[in-house]
């Protein structure tokens, strides 16, 4: 039958169907071939990164247990349980070495990244470092402390992978300027921690190097996209740590794992020699951070990094060193605050701890005044999901080209490669129904003109003012409010992309924000979260629900937030809730 329609398409003496249909199979079986070496290779490059990093791990263990041979008296347990501003006081004064707490920590986070999988590699350059500290003529802020980094931040020798095999093959051929001043303040950065594929995900899982899990519970996300460094630090194998944050990837892994994150204004730390997959966003900027077990952490990494050699680096961030005298005050704090931002309810322990914080403040002499942010369903929609889909997700997609999409990411990609027209029509039938999805899949649409896009930027500055004059009216110095949280079970973050209204916010608006851990959750929150319908009885409240489910002893935080350029403010606040929450749990 083949060979008779052949016959009729074809000229009769020219070709032979029979060789026609001979040439047609062997180019089918060709390309079939080519997709299937295509893919080996990937396997291949894969395969090789993973036995790179297995190599890296093996020579860290061999030199640590070479350490511990020479220096058998060590009190690990001791080292490790050292704050960050005890444990500097101890290197600067002298009693205890660089050496000891470096292979402290390298020992700790083998561990560590066994359990959970969070690092992507060691930095073997550390112990050159550390010889490098001894040289220099005066001790920096951070002299002697081990810190990690996120994957994408460059470190010279290394790769940036951002979880994508494309970036396989580039070694980085120049520290970031983070990078260069956290050595120059005599920090000793030794390992990169593990990242979602292309960043664009608030789970931690990637093909080349697979998931990362919760410290606390092996069935949950430690969050993203700084999940690595969040796994890492709450598995106590790292006292200090550098993410990244453009829609809440420091804060939400710091909600997850129950530690203290800062993002700060973007451009208060240089973001040069950070790689991106997308490079070019502006309207809704990324920002670096650091991230640790306590508030006093941040505020000194903050100090640390707030200095002339960040300002000479890179003379594109602003020279405002760290305000000492604003976080050190005493002095009673104007604080809005909110249980919701009207567009995702969070789960009930959440939506508590912002309750029982506010009350703690109020009794310890601040003024507590309610605050509601305006409009959030259009902040998602129409500034933060347009502002990263402006081009439908077609360079958002170019980066899983010759790649394997992760699972978790296999939603996300399924709605971007919907044509325009189709997510548009999509949305048209859904919107009767479930408003929330349809408006998703229409900003997924994207934009059809530079005016259009001049125009969104334009909304992103009316809304900025909008909110500012809100906060100004009510006379505010700082606010609380909620944070997605608690962890999710593995997988689930890709499915539910929206429901960080509550981090997002602060992105667009480009605010300092941070958030703090200061309860668990209880059986009593389990009962409740049975209970809990969300306010639009669509899919992804029914997905939240199961997300969060089987979280009892989990940690539960709130974020603080400040305006821009106040990050001492923000830690100001931060340190008050800390203080507080800490107090309640002595009591």
């Amino acid at each position: 039958m083949v060979q008779q329609q052949l016959r009729q398409l074809l000229p009769e003496k020219e070709v032979d169907p029979s060789a026609a249909l001979t040439l047609l199979c062997g180019s089918a079986a060709a390309v079939v071939v080519w997709k299937w070496l295509g893919k080996r290779q990937i396997q291949k490059k894969m395969e090789e990164a993973r036995r790179t990093r297995d190599e890296g791990v093996k020579k860290m263990a061999k030199a640590v247990q070479q350490f511990r041979e020479q220096v058998s008296s060590v009190q690990k347990d001791a080292i490790l349980s050292l704050p960050l501003l005890e444990l500097t006081g101890r290197l600067q004064e002298g009693s205890l070495s660089p050496k000891t707490v470096l292979y402290t920590y390298l020992e700790k986070a083998l561990e560590v990244t066994q359990q959970t999988n969070c690092l992507r590699h060691f930095i073997p350059e550390c112990e050159e470092q550390l010889q490098e500290i001894q040289r220099q003529r005066e001790k920096g802020l951070l002299y002697g402390i081990p810190v990690s980094i996120k994957d994408h931040i460059g470190h010279k020798g290394h790769l940036s992978t951002c979880g994508l095999v494309q970036c396989l093959g580039t070694l980085v051929q120049e520290d970031s300027v983070l990078v260069k001043v956290l050595k120059r303040q005599g920090a000793i950065p030794f390992a990169m921690t593990n990242v979602p594929q292309s960043l664009f995900n608030y789970d931690c899982s990637n093909p080349i190097f697979g998931q990362t899990l919760n410290p606390f519970n092996h069935q949950k996300s430690p969050g993203g996209s700084s999940g690595g460094e969040g796994a890492l630090i709450a598995g106590g194998g790292s006292i200090l740590g550098i993410g990244s944050d453009i829609g809440g990837s420091i804060r939400l892994p710091s909600s997850f794992c129950g530690l203290c994150g800062l993002k700060p204004t973007a451009e208060r730390l240089s973001l040069s020699g950070v790689s991106s997959p997308v490079s070019g966003i502006l309207a809704v900027p990324c920002t670096l951070g650091p991230m640790a077990r306590d508030v006093d952490s941040l505020a000194l990494c903050m100090k640390a990094l707030l200095c002339q050699d960040m300002f000479q680096l890179d003379p594109t961030v602003p020279p405002i060193p760290f305000n000492e005298e604003v976080y050190s005050s005493s002095a009673p704090l104007r604080v809005g605050y909110y249980d919701t931002d009207g567009y995702f309810p969070l789960p009930p322990c959440m939506r508590r701890v912002v309750w029982e914080t506010r009350g703690a403040l109020q009794a310890a002499g601040h003024q507590l005044v309610p605050f509601s942010p305006p409009r959030i369903h259009y902040v998602m929609t129409e500034l933060f999901l347009k502002t990263f889909f402006a081009d439908g997700g077609r360079a958002w997609l170019d980066v899983f080209t010759g790649d394997i999409v992760d699972p978790s990411l296999k939603s996300q990609v399924n709605c971007c490669k919907i044509p325009s027209l189709g997510k548009k029509l999509l949305a048209l039938i859904l919107k009767p129904l479930f408003p929330r999805l349809a408006d998703y899949l229409s900003a997924l649409g994207g934009m059809r003109s530079v005016k259009e896009m001049w125009n969104h930027h334009h909304q992103i500055e009316a809304y900025r003012t909008e909110f500012i004059a809100r906060w100004r009216e009510l006379q505010l110095d700082v606010v609380l409010c909620p944070v997605l949280g608690p962890a999710f079970t593995t997988g689930y973050p890709g499915k539910l992309l929206t429901a960080i209204s509550s981090t997002m916010l602060y992105n667009v608006l480009n605010f300092p924000a941070g958030v703090v851990p200061v309860s668990m959750v209880t059986e009593a929150d389990e009962e409740e979260l049975k209970l809990y319908q969300g306010w639009c009885d669509d899919p992804w409240d029914r997905t939240l629900k199961e997300a969060v489910a089987g979280a009892v002893g989990l940690p539960v935080a709130v974020q603080c937030v400040a305006l821009p350029w106040r990050e001492e403010l923000c830690l100001r606040l931060m340190k008050e809730v800390e203080i507080l929450s800490r107090e309640k749990r002595a009591a």
